[in-house]
């Protein structure tokens, strides 16, 4: 269903159980204490989660959340409050608590959102997973296993998870606007232990997005994960050591812009920029990576992970250039970031539930393709690394230092991919290793649909992507001197 203007009185009552006169009342406490805006944020939760372990289903769950996040603004002040009792005395008690919050804390105007009908369903959804007989999706996972199974003897074990959740959320606001959208999304995992002359790895895969069930039946996209993670493990038996030192490096597109999104992405938030704790902080129209460096943030791409027809302050999600050929252009902003900043919106006001405040957050992020075929980028380094996944990874935002580990990763020796390697650490600093990429292949990417960021303990879905691209000079972790 499709982002919405909607009648207060009919989308409240019947989700919520609230009217339009209710929300006057509960706004009307908000404001009593001459405060200059007030907003009311629903959500109604469902997840379900059904996990495969050792051959058998462990798990099969269904949980819902309901609750309410009341804002209120007081010149350049601003409180928060939140129930998941959804009464109007409980309303009413958040909309007092975030008014006296409000009225003794320093903060910030807000960024009025336009009153204009949003009408671009990002999502169209037919048959949400959810609506999806349990037994048709508890076949599906054993089946992943059977097959992953069926691949090679050496396959151990396999854990299989299918998560899924429908969330609907409403926002009502002093300015006499009301927003409600219906945001499905889900995510298909597959995880392979392999073992050999006691050596054990782990291959991983899978894919998901704001998706049907069908999405992942179709063209048999489920096989295709349970390859792919059958392919890894068994990969990770044969690598060698990685080695250390000082090396050319080739990402490869899809995942690895997960690298982008940590290393840079993070660093172009406007929080810590306006703090003036970021790397990137007034750097605005200066450059600050290669000139064949283009970074986008785009809400706006139909079924992706990280897409939202609206942010949850009830902004549309835009697409954001952050760095345009190397040169600083902007920084991802919420309305309270924004206001401080006296910047415009750009709709990436996001929060983990009703019970989180909003703050920036990337969406989907990635760098735009260049014009080099990859096989090209490869045959131009002699000696390097090329990195295909990566797993874990640190970064420190205030100098932009991280250290990533490499899932799946190869030697390039004379031009040429050759043999895979383990344990591979890419270590570096965010907006050096920008200045560093030499080539940009024309393969742009976006992840599978697995991605979730972690910012000062709120989680969101979010996209990644990359195009093949030349790293020179990064210094690569091991156990092997290169």
């Amino acid at each position: 269903m499709a982002q919405e203007m909607v009648p207060a009185e009919r989308f409240f009552d019947r989700r919520f159980g609230v009217t339009s006169r209710d929300l006057d009342k509960v706004l009307a406490a908000a404001l009593e204490k001459k405060a200059d805006y007030a907003d009311l944020y629903f959500e109604y939760r469902l997840n379900e989660a059904i996990s495969l372990e050792e051959g058998l289903v462990k798990n099969a769950s269904q949980s819902t959340a309901n609750g309410v996040g009341v804002r209120v603004l007081v010149e350049s002040k601003t409180g928060y409050a939140y129930t998941d009792d959804i009464t109007i005395e409980n309303l009413e008690l958040a909309a007092r608590t975030a008014q006296h919050i409000a009225d003794n804390r320093d903060s910030s105007l807000a960024v009025p959102v336009g009153k204009g009908r949003l009408t671009r369903d990002l999502y169209p959804v037919q048959s949400p997973v959810l609506s999806v007989p349990l037994e048709k999706k508890i076949a599906l996972v054993y089946e992943m296993d059977r097959l992953a199974r069926a691949m090679d003897p050496r396959v151990k074990n396999v854990f299989v998870s299918l998560a899924s959740e429908h969330k609907i959320i409403l926002l009502a606001s002093s300015q006499g606007w009301v927003i409600g959208d219906i945001q499905p999304l889900t995510r298909l995992n597959i995880t392979c232990i392999a073992e050999q002359h006691g050596s054990r790895q782990m291959g991983t895969f899978g894919g998901g997005g704001r998706v049907d069930f069908d999405f992942f039946t179709i063209n048999k996209d489920y096989e295709r994960y349970a390859r792919e993670a059958v392919r890894q493990a068994l990969l990770n038996l044969e690598a060698e050591d990685a080695p250390a030192g000082m090396m050319d490096v080739v990402l490869g597109p899809g995942w690895p812009g997960i690298l982008l999104h940590e290393a840079i992405g993070h660093g172009l938030e406007a929080d810590f920029n306006r703090k003036k704790v970021s790397a990137f902080t007034d750097r605005i129209g200066q450059r600050v990576a290669s000139e064949l460096c283009t970074v986008v943030d785009d809400g706006t791409i139909p079924s992706r992970r990280g897409s939202l027809n609206v942010d949850d302050e009830g902004t549309p999600t835009h697409r954001t250039v952050l760095i345009e050929k190397g040169i600083l252009r902007g920084y991802l902003q919420d309305r309270l970031n924004a206001a401080l900043m006296k910047m415009p919106l750009t709709g990436n006001g996001r929060r983990e539930s009703y019970a989180h405040i909003p703050m920036p957050r990337m969406t989907n992020t990635f760098m735009l393709e260049g014009d080099t075929p990859p096989e090209d980028i490869i045959r131009s380094v002699r000696k390097g690394l090329y990195a295909v996944a990566f797993g874990g990874g640190q970064v420190d935002i205030t100098n932009g230092k991280f250290v990533f580990s490499a899932s799946e990763a190869y030697l390039i020796e004379e031009g040429k991919v050759t043999r895979p390697v383990k344990g591979a650490t890419l270590i570096g600093n965010g907006p050096d290793v920008l200045t560093r990429v030499s080539m940009v292949g024309n393969d742009l990417k976006l992840d599978e649909g697995v991605g979730t960021c972690g910012k000062d303990g709120q989680s969101v879905p979010v996209g990644v992507g990359l195009p093949t691209i030349r790293i020179d000079g990064l210094t690569v972790g091991g156990t092997h001197a290169a």
